[in-house]
């Protein structure tokens, strides 16, 4: 991996070289230098937090409200069936018709959070809807028989069919979260929020800049999916050795 990154980086400055204009693409040296001046200026933490706080509240709020729709739906089907039409539209809008949307409804402050809650929402559902009819019935049949407590059905039958396809959908889903939830602050500019930065960033062809609050968000990104799903497995794996 380190390798790869190495790789990408020499491409990059090779790129830069080839152009010879910092204006249409920085080098990587220009970009993280500005990105440590920003840091050391305090203007990244601000915008960093704005952003952080709302994608992480949007995405938890859809995990947890995937997560009760999955079990009702695999519970009822009439359920899911009724479902069926808003998940599919939620799937197939795009981001920005959300945002505009969004944007006569609710205070631009909130929208990365909404976006990424309807973006995380149907890809979770999806996922666990599935590994719980993945359940194999023949265990479930066996728990019913010898009158399994729903605790010891939950870590010993539920979990293992279901941790494997939830844990999928939440590595794919926190990168959308990231990447539509940024993509609406670009659009709908609250103050002080890293899309805002983005935006007068562009506008002003601030191109190293721009580069680098990208390079931030990426970094950011990574660090926050690493994080998350390194504590989801270890809750997960708590859950079924206790």
């Amino acid at each position: 991996k380190l390798l790869s990154v190495l790789l990408a980086l020499a491409a990059w400055q090779i790129a830069s070289m080839s152009l010879d204009s910092q204006l249409l693409l920085p080098s990587p040296l220009a970009v993280i230098k500005r990105l440590a001046e920003m840091i050391c200026d305090g203007e990244v933490f601000s915008a960093v937090w704005f952003t952080l706080s709302r994608i992480t509240l949007g995405f938890l709020g859809g995990v947890v409200c995937a997560f009760v729709l999955a079990v009702l739906s695999a519970r009822f089907k009439v359920f899911e069936i009724l479902l069926w039409p808003y998940m599919i539209t939620v799937k197939s809008v795009p981001v920005a018709s959300f945002v505009v949307i969004a944007l006569v409804l609710i205070n631009k402050i909130w929208l990365s959070a909404l976006i990424s809650f309807l973006i995380v929402l149907p890809i979770v559902y999806t996922n666990l809807l599935e590994g719980i009819k993945s359940v194999d019935n023949k265990m479930l049949e066996m728990a019913t028989v010898f009158k399994m407590p729903f605790a010891k059905r939950l870590r010993f039958i539920w979990l293992p069919s279901v941790k494997s396809h939830f844990l999928a959908s939440v590595k794919v889903s926190l990168g959308l979260a990231w990447k539509s939830g940024v993509a609406a602050e670009l659009i709908g500019t609250p103050d002080g929020s890293v899309g805002d930065w983005l935006y007068y960033s562009k506008l002003y062809l601030l191109t190293t800049d721009l580069f680098a609050w990208t390079l931030a968000v990426v970094l950011l990104a990574m660090a926050f999916e690493k994080l998350f799903v390194f504590l989801l497995k270890k809750s997960l794996e708590r859950a079924v050795k206790l």
